[in-house]
């Protein structure tokens, strides 16, 4: 049987995409959406949580949410899910630590994937960063994102996600800078954001010493690798009763084998 699949931030850019890959996936197909802008599209849109939980009931009732909106959009949706029992993929940026630890509490109940990256490559460039950086740990650190114009949230959720790897592996010891001003500090890990034009996403991470500069990129060229990243992930979701997943555990499973 097909599963139906409801995509919250259907008519973003994003949301699109995922739209149009999952309605190619073969067992699936986009029972609804939830937007705050409502198109000509052939499935029902739901502007309002309120009416989503009227409206979206019985044959509506999707197996699972796939989640590229906004962080209050993100809130209403995954309380959605938590309620109705249904797995849920957050690709949302923003998050705040509140946010997570009220996915992490919904996840005791329910399957839920977040990550700030569908890509593979930044997963497997956090599992890097993680042995490399116990070797440079007089370094200084300098993390450089670069996306489109249209980005909403900056230094991006990503860019986030390297520092704080980075610096779990120093017991939290450095300090995560947004942007520098004046002297640079030795503890420090250093963001900074460029925006524009309409680049998918570039991230560089920098490890600087007196005498040489060890740096590592990753580059997507089309938003093409978060769709594929985010249709395994909604697979991979489908198997599991709960628990809070994310790319490292896709990569590291036997799923991606199969």
């Amino acid at each position: 049987m097909r599963k139906k699949i409801l995509v919250s931030g259907c008519n973003g850019h994003m949301g699109k995409l995922i739209v149009k890959a999952i309605n190619a996936t073969a067992n699936m197909f986009v029972v609804s959406g939830f937007d705050n802008s409502i198109g000509t599209e052939k499935y029902p849109i739901y502007s309002n949580i309120n009416l989503l939980y009227s409206k979206c009931q019985n044959e509506l009732l999707p197996d699972a949410i796939i989640d590229f909106s906004s962080p209050k959009a993100t809130q209403e949706i995954a309380k959605f899910a938590f309620d109705n029992k249904i797995p849920i993929v957050i690709a949302t940026t923003g998050l705040t630590t509140e946010d997570i630890m009220t996915l992490k509490d919904f996840s005791n109940c329910i399957p839920i994937f977040q990550t700030y990256n569908m890509s593979y490559g930044i997963a497997i460039l956090k599992k890097v960063l993680k042995i490399v950086s116990k070797q440079l740990c007089d370094s200084d650190i300098e993390i450089i994102e670069t996306h489109h114009n249209r980005k909403k949230d900056c230094p991006s959720g990503t860019a986030k996600m390297l520092a704080n790897t980075i610096n779990q592996v120093y017991d939290n010891t450095k300090r995560i800078v947004y942007g520098h001003e004046g002297l640079r500090e030795k503890h420090e890990i250093g963001i900074s954001s460029i925006r524009g034009g309409n680049i998918a996403g570039e991230h560089i991470v920098q490890f600087f010493s007196d005498c040489e500069t060890i740096e590592f990129k990753h580059v997507a060229y089309s938003r093409e690798v978060f769709v594929n990243g985010a249709i395994q992930a909604l697979k991979f979701l489908l198997t599991k009763k709960t628990g809070f997943y994310d790319m490292e555990d896709l990569i590291n499973s036997n799923f991606l084998k199969q």
